[in-house]
C-alpha cells in the first residue's frame, strides 16, 4: 500500500480540521452563522483528529461542550486503536 498519498491525505485532514476550528471560532465572535459540530465531528473521523484537537485548544474552542467533547475522544480513541491494529497485522 503506499504511504505516500495516505500520509497526504491524513496531514491535508488535519490542516482542515485545524483551519475548521479557527474559522468556527471566528464566526461565534462575530455572530455569523456556525458550521455546524457534525462537520467539525466528521473532518476528525475523516482521519483530521490530531488537527482537531490541535485547534480545539489552540483557539479554546469547544472544549466544555459536551457531548461534543466526549464524540471527539471518542474518535480520537477508534483511531488510535485502528492504528496500533494494524500496526500489529
Amino acid at each position: 500500500m503506499p504511504t505516500a498519498p495516505l500520509l497526504t491525505a491524513l496531514l491535508l485532514a488535519n490542516l482542515i480540521a485545524f483551519a475548521l476550528f479557527g474559522m468556527d471560532k471566528r464566526r461565534a465572535r462575530l455572530g455569523l452563522r456556525r458550521l455546524s459540530e457534525r462537520t467539525l465531528l466528521l473532518w476528525a473521523l475523516a482521519g483530521g483528529s490530531t488537527g482537531a484537537l490541535a485547534g480545539r485548544q489552540y483557539f479554546r474552542h469547544k472544549t466544555r461542550k459536551q457531548p461534543f467533547s466526549t464524540l471527539l475522544w471518542l474518535i480520537v480513541a477508534a483511531q488510535a486503536m485502528a492504528i496500533v491494529a494494524w500496526a500489529i497485522i
